[in-house]
Parts: C-alpha cells; sequence; structure tokens
C-alpha cells in the first residue's frame, strides 16, 4: 500500500466504525508462536491494523518478524519504530514519529533524519505522527530510552500546546502515549482537551486493560486505541474480541 491508502484506511475505520483499534507486537518481548498466533487471529477478532515495533532488538531479527507477521495477516502491518534500524520493507507502512513531547534532539530529528532515505527506498508510505508521551506514573521503556521527561498527565494545556504544534507542522496525527507497562493510561479530560483543541486525529494507548476504558478514550476524543502486551495471554483471543468491540462505536456499514 502506498500513495497514502492505509491512512486513508484509517480515516475510514473511524468514519465508518467510530473509532479504530490498533494491536501492537513486540516480536521481540513475545515468542514468535504467540504474536504470529494474535496476528492470525486479529481480522477475525475485529482489529483494524496491527502496529509492530520494539525498544530493543536482543532476541529478534525485526525484518524477518515484520515479514511473518505480514504473511499471517490480512489487515495493513505498520511499524511504529523505536530506532531508524527497525524500518523495513516487509511492511505496509510506518509511523513516521517524533516525540515532539521531549527535547532529546536524537528523537525529535536525529532518527528521523536517518530513517528518512530508507523509507524512501523501501517504498513503505510514511504517516507522519507527533507522539507524545504523557505521565503513567512509573518509568516506562520509552522514557528511559528517550532521556524525556513526559508531559505531566494533570496538565491538558501543555499537552494541547505540543499537539498543536504538531499540527501546524504538518503532521497527520497525534499519538498520545502513557508507554507499556503504564499504570495508567492517558487521561479522558486531557484526551478531550486535545481533542477539542486540534483538528488531527488522535491515537492512544498504555495503560489499557478493559474494555470500558477504551471505550472511554474514544468517547473522549480519541479516534484509534493501541493495546498491546495486554494480550499476549489471551486465552482464545476473548479480550481481544471484547477491547476492539468496545472501540467500535458504530454498526459497520454493509454496502
Amino acid at each position: 500500500m502506498n500513495d497514502g491508502a492505509v491512512f486513508n484506511r484509517f480515516l475510514r475505520v473511524r468514519e465508518e466504525r467510530g473509532g479504530g483499534f490498533f494491536l501492537l507486537i513486540d516480536p521481540d518481548r513475545t515468542d514468535e508462536r504467540s504474536f504470529l498466533a494474535l496476528a492470525e487471529a486479529a481480522a477475525d477478532c475485529g482489529v483494524d491494523a496491527i502496529l509492530v515495533g520494539t525498544s530493543f532488538m536482543l532476541n529478534t531479527n525485526f525484518s524477518s518478524a515484520v515479514g511473518k507477521i505480514k504473511e499471517s495477516t490480512t489487515l495493513p502491518v505498520i511499524i511504529f519504530p523505536g530506532s531508524f534500524a527497525q524500518i523495513t520493507p516487509a511492511a505496509d507502512a510506518i509511523l513516521f514519529t517524533s516525540l515532539i513531547s521531549g527535547r532529546n534532539p536524537a528523537y525529535l530529528i536525529e532518527e528521523q533524519v536517518k530513517g528518512a532515505p530508507l523509507v524512501k527506498r523501501t517504498g513503505i508510505e510514511p504517516i507522519p505522527t507527533g507522539y507524545m508521551l504523557i505521565e503513567s506514573g512509573r518509568l516506562t521503556s520509552v522514557q528511559y530510552i528517550s532521556g524525556s521527561m513526559p508531559i505531566p498527565r494533570t496538565k491538558p494545556d501543555i499537552a494541547c500546546a505540543h499537539a498543536l504544534a504538531a499540527q501546524y507542522l504538518g503532521m497527520k496525527m497525534v499519538y498520545m502515549e502513557a508507554g507499556s507497562g503504564a499504570e495508567q493510561p492517558v487521561p479522558t479530560t486531557m484526551i478531550k482537551a486535545v481533542s477539542d483543541y486540534i483538528d488531527l486525529p488522535i491515537m492512544t494507548g498504555g495503560g489499557l486493560t478493559r474494555p470500558e476504558e477504551c471505550a472511554a478514550r474514544i468517547d473522549a476524543g480519541a479516534s484509534f486505541v493501541v493495546v498491546g502486551n495486554r494480550l499476549e495471554n489471551d486465552p482464545k483471543f476473548r479480550l481481544l474480541t471484547e477491547l476492539t468491540a468496545a472501540v467500535h462505536t458504530r454498526e459497520p456499514i454493509n454496502v
């Protein structure tokens, strides 16, 4: 997929279903059998797209893992990169993120400059995304690796200013992230404040464990919810199905 096809698909999902559900797979933290089983079941469980990303690459050939996930599903597979080294032609698209909530130049622009020629060479679709780390109650991997302070969860005005800067810089989405293993997800009050303040679609993830939490984020103004490691031990994918149903607040349109 290229020429904006993946991003346009996101917008159609939001329009038709009320919200989209993205499954995040970290192939470095999950054994291959488990993450491929998740990928194979994703479409039938109502997932709209699969994100693949990891903070480290200690145990996995990332490109090979993305390729195997792509072979296991009909859904679009999007890289959620921890570094430019995770860019691979095996995916359909990449969240071309800039950590706009931080002040570390490596994640504001340096990784992006290194990665841009690779994205062009592979031909995968870049989706420019303003990545905002929100305080979650504990030190998360992304906070530690990026060396950046999260936005305080009680300061929606700071989040609004950062999100508006992303919009004025020409980005297509804002990703409000509490981080993997977060104690607390991004507050609904902050999501609503940002949604009311900008015109971009909002993704949110981190710390979401229950269907009602996901539904509340869509109700607050998020367009897409991201859930990952909570589903690694989901028997018969029951929780995954419940989570996607909570995000899809409208009945599918039959044409």
